[in-house]
């Protein structure tokens, strides 16, 4: 049976055992529909040119895992960023962890999206947020449908949250293939601030296929960062769904950083909804083997006097393949806007290669719009001069690569953080650089 198929069949099931809100179901029925009419997407759609799903969804994978699989904390400890007090909501094969979980309820609500979705104290906020943004896409829609688990996190007004949140789902192989469709809900209210660190973990060769949706709202003067972290096992495959509607004087980041795993895929659209609004789309991909990252961006300039900031590196080696497609649109009473865009990708392997497409869609007159991309190898010249200063190649080239991503790292708020990316970016360039950038 083709996945698909197991799909619509098993979403009765799936209906009659989760306990929601009566329109939640209804919002799911109407999800499965817009599915079943639109199915997976292929390269027939401009916005997938260059990415097929096709080896990824051959496989047979469980829609549900049949059974919990518990972990201890030595046994996962080095995929926390662990050096940090924060709050904790953790995924073991979809089902939450509470054992490695920290969630709180004091002056904040950082939990579960299950309870979100069945307790009628949160029904205000899901009827106002829930499956608001998260639309007209095959992939969100089926995501919809079957969202049950995931992050439900609110940030009520003029407040500061303490610590960041680390969002973690593993997977363990209790499967022979699984699907994971976790749905987060981000609201952050007027004057508050918050930082979000997100992973997919696989500690399983085993097949994994996650389609994963994040709605984020940010209020008046809100603050939000958020990094996503993908260093995944070679047979897990990612498609990230994360939508971000930001009201005026709201500021928000996004960090991306993509080393490994099949196929990742980030789905990015920023909805501008009021001026004086920043948005920051920041990502580093380094990869290699015949692994395939796509990040599809969208910033949607609706009102005046606001800015957007895309910068995203790439470094290919191998057989990896690179895409970047990434979208700006400046509505006409998007008047005074400045919009940046910048992709830049070094190859390092004659058989890597790098689909790029950056793109202005402009309505607006009076604007501050560019964009632009690279494709290219190690400047030579820099090579000599390292090399001329006693320094050996591998290591010059590392050098070379940590300037090349550097200006992507120096945005990241979280010390710790950067430190671990520093780390995992000299490993994967073979190398053991005694500096943090």
């Amino acid at each position: 049976m083709e996945l698909k198929e197991k799909l619509l069949s098993s979403f009765l099931a799936f209906e009659n055992q989760v306990d929601v809100e009566t329109y939640v179901h209804n919002i799911r029925s109407e999800a499965i529909k817009t599915f079943e009419t639109k199915g997976f997407p292929n390269k027939k759609n401009e916005d997938w040119k260059y990415t097929s799903l096709n080896k990824v969804l051959k496989e047979d994978y469980s829609v549900f895992s049949k059974q919990e699989n518990a972990l201890e904390y030595s046994d996962v400890k080095k995929y926390f960023i662990h050096d940090i007090d924060s709050y904790k909501i953790i995924f073991i094969d979809g089902k939450y962890s509470s054992h490695l979980s920290e969630t709180t309820h004091d002056g904040m609500d950082v939990c579960l999206m299950s309870a979100a979705l069945s307790k009628p104290k949160y029904r205000l906020v899901i009827e106002n947020y829930f499956n608001q943004v998260a639309k007209d896409d095959s992939l969100a829609a089926l995501n919809t449908a079957f969202s049950q688990e995931g992050a439900f996190i609110h940030i009520p007004k003029n407040k500061l949250a303490e610590k960041p949140i680390q969002i973690i789902h593993f997977s363990t192989g209790n499967e022979a293939a699984l699907m994971l469709q976790p749905r987060n809900l981000i609201v952050v209210g007027e004057n508050s601030h918050v930082q979000i660190i997100e992973r997919h973990q696989s500690l399983t060769s085993n097949p994994i296929l996650t389609n994963s949706v994040t709605e984020v709202f940010a209020n008046k003067r809100a603050i939000i960062d958020y990094y996503k972290v993908q260093n995944d096992e070679q047979n897990a495959s990612l498609i990230d769904n994360t939508y971000i509607n930001q009201k005026q004087q709201s500021h928000v980041s996004v960090h991306t950083f993509s080393f490994g795993g099949k196929l990742i895929r980030n789905n990015l659209n920023f909805f501008q909804n009021g001026e004086h609004i920043d948005s920051t789309l920041k990502g580093i991909t380094i990869i290699g083997d015949k692994q395939h990252v796509d990040h599809n961006t969208l910033v949607h300039h609706i009102e005046p006097n606001c800015e957007s900031h895309q910068d995203y590196k790439g470094i290919f080696g191998d057989n990896s393949v690179g895409v970047f497609n990434g979208k700006v649109v400046v509505e006409k009473e998007a008047q005074k806007t400045n919009a940046f865009q910048a992709n830049n990708n070094i190859l390092v392997s004659d058989k890597s290669s790098i689909n790029t497409k950056p793109q202005l869609e402009i309505f607006a007159d009076d604007v501050k719009c560019s964009h632009g991309c690279t494709i290219g190898q190690l400047d030579e010249s820099a090579m000599f001069y390292l090399r001329s200063r006693g320094i050996p190649e591998k290591e010059a080239k590392a050098l070379l690569m940590y300037a090349f991503a550097n200006n992507v790292l120096k945005s990241v708020k979280i010390p710790e953080l950067k430190k671990r990316i520093n780390k995992i970016i000299a490993n994967k360039l073979g190398v053991n650089i005694g500096f943090d950038l």
